[in-house]
């Protein structure tokens, strides 16, 4: 709670909720102003209905929602995540830190559960809008909540590499950078599959944000998905200890 009250001392948790907020809601409202578009079309021409099919609010409205969100936390979350250590080292208080007589894994946890929380806050926000869909609509709510699920477990993972990234500059703006370009690259490295072999075109994709992200869209509640954020998570999160007791040594 330490963490949280922390972000509200400052501008940046109402900055990044703000943002957040409108830009989902701004892509939010185009999809399903795109969606009503079609199903007015449809209703009125037989080839756009034999084109289209069936229209369901769940596959053209609630999937790339959630593909929306993932997105929009690529470019906000390492906002959210670039004055976790950053700022202790600039305002020179990580010595201080160090001396507590709290482990590092809990000074980083800390910091992780702050974010955490932050960042939970932003995707209830974004809830209202399924709460919309559902109004007009006949959504799966099988749906929703995988894709929630996975949402949630996507932001543990982005959260735990600016957490680490913060560790390694007291620039917040540097951490920032660092942070959404390692991001970028999982999120994008599926797309050089097509000009690799099989072998390591199974490996990028694994690697991908977005290859496990469609699963959990798609209503699918894989293992292997689950492991991969997990994994990817207390990885980052074991590098940030490490990072954090190199500079005890160094001290």
């Amino acid at each position: 709670m330490k963490e949280i009250r922390s972000y509200f001392n400052s501008p940046i948790a109402f900055v990044v909720i703000t943002i957040f907020s409108i830009l989902t809601g701004y892509y939010f409202y185009n999809i399903f102003a795109s969606f009503s578009t079609l199903s007015f079309q449809a209703q009125t021409d037989p080839m756009v209905a034999n084109q289209y099919g069936a229209l369901n609010v769940t596959e053209f409205v609630i999937r790339p929602f959630i593909g929306t969100l993932s997105g929009v936390m690529l470019i906000m979350l390492p906002m959210l995540t670039m004055r976790v250590f950053s700022e202790e080292k600039k305002a020179g208080t990580i010595e201080l830190l160090l001396t507590f007589p709290v482990k590092d894994i809990e000074a980083i946890m800390g910091k992780f559960m702050g974010c955490m929380g932050i960042f939970m806050i932003m995707l209830v926000l974004s809830f209202p809008s399924i709460l919309l869909v559902e109004f007009f609509g006949d959504p799966e709510w099988g749906v929703i909540i995988t894709g929630y699920i996975g949402l949630i477990l996507m932001g543990s993972a982005f959260i735990s590499l600016g957490v680490f990234m913060s560790t390694l500059t007291e620039n917040q703006i540097i951490a920032a950078v660092l942070t959404f370009s390692a991001l970028m690259i999982f999120y994008v490295v599926s797309y050089s599959t097509s000009l690799v072999g099989e072998s390591l075109s199974r490996i990028l994709e694994y690697l991908s944000f977005n290859y496990h992200i469609a699963n959990f869209a798609k209503g699918v509640i894989d293992t292997s998905d689950v492991v991969y954020y997990i994994l990817f998570t207390f990885f980052f999160l074991f590098l940030s200890m490490r990072s954090l007791e190199s500079k005890r040594w160094r001290a």
